[in-house]
């Protein structure tokens, strides 16, 4: 149930709404590239999935085509009865939440469970100005999300699958990699949307670790992204300089880390290492 351009602004007239430039809100009209994204996901039947920005329900259909358990979540409480006519018959099970601020232990524990399926898949169209945020905070709080399939704005999406030495790296690179892998599986282009982006769209596959990649016994998170946050909050700047007051030489020589890099050389696990030996070998 994918509806056609026409019929999103026929249906958003009729009940008295418009696509809100605030919420970032593009709907998907085309039943391809809905379909596209749960395949992509990798849901099935029995896999229990939380979908971030439902909005009309075009892609939290083509969810539950696969056999998949969804829980949507829609901030826009405008928009929620529409959404709740549309996939409720389904056995969709709607929530009004901001993904910013709902707790996600509470969601994640209380709704019901299917069977064999044991953890969640996050499936979400994340607008610019909250894609980073709801990833990271997903990433941090719901260790039972053990993928997610985002589509994100193109720069975007390049940022949260990025690794060391492209333009693209950074904190937030670093901040994924710390808690799983992540790679773009395709493009999304503006024509597919109501109302038509400026910006091109990626889809970007993340797949939580077995195991965070810094072993949080030897560095706390918190000491190892005050290290990374000061790198990058300098990043044309040698370490040195940009670490200067957190990170000693010794520390330096004992992680192997030349003095001289820059912040986006450093793979997550370079930068566990000097956060180790800074702790080892702390400033005078």
């Amino acid at each position: 149930m994918t509806l056609s351009r026409r019929q999103v602004r026929d249906v958003l007239d009729e009940h008295g709404l418009a696509p809100s430039r605030a919420l970032g809100q593009n709907f998907v009209v085309d039943a391809n590239t809905v379909r596209r994204i749960a395949r992509l996901s990798g849901v099935g039947p029995g896999t229990r999935v939380v979908e971030i920005g439902a909005g009309l329900g075009a892609l939290t259909v083509a969810l539950v085509e696969t056999g998949a358990q969804v829980t949507a979540v829609e901030v826009d409480r405008g928009l929620v009865p529409l959404l709740r006519s549309q996939v409720e018959p389904h056995g969709v099970s709607v929530v009004e939440a901001d993904a910013l601020t709902l707790d996600w232990a509470e969601l994640l524990e209380t709704t019901e469970p299917g069977p064999g399926a044991p953890s969640w898949v996050m499936v979400a169209n994340l607008p610019y100005n909250v894609a980073v945020p709801v990833v990271v905070r997903v990433l941090d709080e719901a260790p039972a999300v053990q993928s997610m399939l985002v589509m994100v704005q193109r720069e975007v999406g390049e940022r949260l699958a990025a690794g060391p030495d492209s333009k693209a790296y950074g904190a937030v690179s670093v901040k994924v990699a710390y808690h799983a892998t992540a790679r773009v599986v395709g493009r999304v282009p503006a024509s597919v949307f109501v109302p038509r982006p400026a910006v091109e769209s990626v889809l970007v596959r993340i797949d939580r670790r077995g195991a965070v990649a810094v072993d949080p016994a030897v560095v706390p998170a918190s000491r190892l992204f005050e290290l990374v946050r000061a790198g990058f909050g300098h990043r044309r700047k040698m370490l040195r300089q940009s670490l200067a007051g957190l990170v000693s030489p010794d520390a330096f020589s004992a992680a192997g880390i030349d003095p001289a890099a820059r912040a986006e050389t450093l793979s997550v696990e370079e930068w566990g290492r000097l956060a180790a030996c800074a702790l080892e070998n702390p400033v005078p």
